[in-house]
């Protein structure tokens, strides 16, 4: 199964992640499919999402699973766009 993730980067207590395209049973910061965004936790609010919609829309589309955390995500990064 595809999932849409997180792909951990950073040094410690400083993460940044990628949000990226990935088989499911590859590891966590394994080759993955395509990224398609990015997450910065510890940045301010408005610089901490930013993805690519029109490729999120595409995955799921075809069958790709988002986690928790990325509906999330996708959810203010749509609300971001609305404005």
């Amino acid at each position: 199964m595809v999932k849409i993730r997180l792909k951990r980067f950073g040094a410690a207590k400083r993460p940044y992640y990628r949000v990226v395209v990935q088989d499911s049973q590859k590891p966590r910061d394994g080759a993955c499919i395509e990224e398609i965004g990015t997450y910065q936790p510890i940045e301010k609010e408005e610089a901490q999402v930013s993805i690519d919609m029109d490729r999120a829309k595409y995955w799921i589309g075809v069958g790709a699973q988002p986690t928790d955390i990325v509906k999330k995500l996708l959810n203010i990064q749509s609300a971001k766009q609305a404005k």
